[in-house]
Formats: structure tokens, sequence, C-alpha cells
């Protein structure tokens, strides 16, 4: 199985969360990730300069239309939900989902639309149910579900509604999630590759 996007959701504890799996990702990863964390609507590039302190791959908030390309980590933008198109992110400033926007759910259920099974869906710490039903339907539509292990995130709502939303989801210590993703990843790679 060959992925092309892995799409993370984070809320409360969201930062520590992702410093954590993007510090240990390897510079030569070979898919795009997009985030959504939920922020004030006022912060702008804080979270940028954050999170790429501690990754070597490059981040980026996305701008409309941009194109999708591996190797990179895509931040949403504050105030806006991202979608996931073919092979481009799109922004949109409609109504706040479950409260938040960006909203995890509709980055979730855009990427399952656009990449099906070659989509990687991941719930990290939060206090809301926003991105549970995105991952289930990441998982419906053949992809991975990667869910936070409560009891290593700030707030495990978010992770225990995904965890009961998702038949099967995959449920990882935060330390693990990173390695996790690089054997999928290099794996999906070889076997395309060789194949």
């Amino acid at each position: 199985m060959k992925f092309d996007i892995t799409v993370i959701g984070a809320s409360w504890g969201g930062l520590q969360a992702m410093e954590t799996i993007l510090g240990s990702l390897p510079k030569n990863l070979a898919i795009a990730i997009a985030v959504a964390q939920h922020r004030h609507k006022d912060s702008e590039g804080e979270l940028v300069n954050c999170l790429q302190r501690s990754s070597l791959l490059p981040v980026v908030e996305v701008t409309d239309k941009q194109a999708i390309a591996p190797g990179q980590i895509y931040l949403a933008p504050a105030d806006y939900h991202l979608l996931v198109e073919p092979g481009h992110f799109a922004l949109s400033t409609e109504a706040p989902v479950s409260y938040a926007r960006p909203s995890i759910d509709v980055l979730f259920e855009s990427t399952a639309d656009a990449y099906g099974e070659r989509a990687i869906g991941v719930i990290l710490t939060g206090s809301s149910q926003d991105g549970a039903q995105g991952l289930a339907k990441v998982k419906s539509y053949g992809g991975m579900a990667i869910v936070q292990e409560p009891t290593t995130a700030v707030s495990r709502i978010m992770p225990d509604a995904a965890i009961a939303a998702v038949v099967s989801a995959t449920i990882l210590p935060l330390a693990e999630i990173a390695p996790f993703l690089v054997n999928l990843c290099s794996s999906s790679f070889f076997t395309s590759s060789s194949g």
C-alpha cells in the first residue's frame, strides 16, 4: 500500500505532541503531512515557527490552491478550514464545525474523499470531539487510522472520541507515532518502487 498524505489533528496540548512527532521524522520522508491544530484566530505565524524549530522537514502555512508535495508539513492557517483536493489544498471561511475553524473533521473528511486508501489520519490530544467523524471516514475509505494512546495525552477527550468512533484504529503512545509513520511510509515506498 502506498500512502500519499498524512493528516494530523490536535487541540489542547497539541503543540507539545506535534513537536514530539515532527522532531522524530527524517528529512527524506516521502509523504506530505497536513496539520489542523486548534488555536486562537490571531496566532499569526507563531505555530509555524514553533514547529519548524523541532522539525527537519519544512513547515509552511497553507495558501489557497497550494500544490501538495511530499516531504513538506502543511499547517492550516488560523481561522480557516483546510480542505484537501486531489493534488492541492483549498481554504475556506465557512462556519466553524464543532466550534472550530480549522476543523479537524473538515480536513480529514476532504482527505478521505480525495485520497481514499492512500491517506493516513492521526488524532492527537485534545479537549473536544473534533476529528472523530473525520478519522472514521478516512478508515471507512480504506485509509489508515491512528490515535494517540489517551493516557499519553494532555487531554484524552479527543483520542477517546476517536477510538469510540473508529473500529480497529491503531492506538499508539505519543512516542511511537512517528516511528510507526516512518515505517509505514518507507515500506510503502519500497513496495511501490520495486513493484
